[in-house]
């Protein structure tokens, strides 16, 4: 399984794919962040010192960049057909199926470490220095790593159930969608009441802006667990299926 780890992290390294993904990622941020003047997500025209808005475009950009990522995963697999040869490995379903749920988890911690500089641009322009809500900002970065990691899991899913890789990236788009923001729609559509609340529950946003306040509930992490098991489980059906 680490072997097959290592390999689709070179895949991504040794290629441009890896690259590009960063670079795009850093670009759209810092040009909202940064450079687009009189738009609300830039920090200087702000007028205090915050890293919110980092939060709040990300899972946007994640929801392109994410299922493009992924969608070669197995969609490249199955129409070169390798994926027979992949699955005559010592591997069961799956390990295969973690080692390259693994290897996009890698890439999307990779783009997000440098933000870091990000964090500490917002320290020193605070004042005074440091004047920053750092709990609020650890927990809006573990909820990211956590968001990034739920649309690898759709991602991954979406690639398994296709060999074109367009169908791919648009059903793992659509899915990634719906669950940042579609529960929630339909939540408000219903309006209030515990059902608008349950449905508003079942979608990754209402998780993520909880973990973004600073405090880490059990119940956030669980709900993110769940999801990247319930479609690493699906992808791994889809893969022992060929054997039907």
């Amino acid at each position: 399984m680490f072997a097959l780890l290592k390999k689709e992290i070179n895949g991504f390294l040794n290629s441009l794919i890896g690259y590009v993904v960063i670079i795009v990622f850093l670009a759209t941020i810092g040009l909202f962040l940064w450079v687009f003047p009189d738009n609300q997500f830039s920090i200087m025209d702000a007028g205090y010192a915050s890293l919110d808005p980092l939060f709040i475009i990300t899972p946007w950009v994640y929801m392109f960049l994410v299922p493009a990522v992924c969608m070669k995963l197995f969609s490249e697999e199955r129409k070169s057909g390798t994926i027979e040869l992949l699955l005559t490995r010592p591997l069961t379903e799956l390990q295969i199926v973690l080692a390259k749920y693994f290897a996009g988890v890698v890439l999307v911690l990779f783009s997000l470490l440098p933000t870091v500089f990000y964090f500490i641009a917002v320290w020193y322009l605070a004042v005074p220095i440091g004047n920053v809500d750092v709990g609020g900002v650890m927990g809006s970065y573990i909820g990211l790593f956590f968001l990034g990691a739920g649309f690898v899991s759709i991602g991954l899913f979406a690639s398994s159930i296709s060999d074109n890789q367009v169908i791919a990236f648009i059903i793992a788009l659509f899915l990634c969608f719906f669950f940042y923001a579609g529960f929630d729609s339909i939540s408000g559509l219903i309006g209030s009441g515990s059902v608008a609340n349950t449905i508003e529950l079942l979608g990754i946003n209402s998780h993520y802006i909880s973990m973004s306040r600073g405090v880490i509930d059990t119940r956030d992490m669980i709900y993110f667990l769940s999801l990247i098991a319930l479609f690493v489980t699906l992808t791994r059906t889809v893969l022992e299926s060929r054997k039907w």
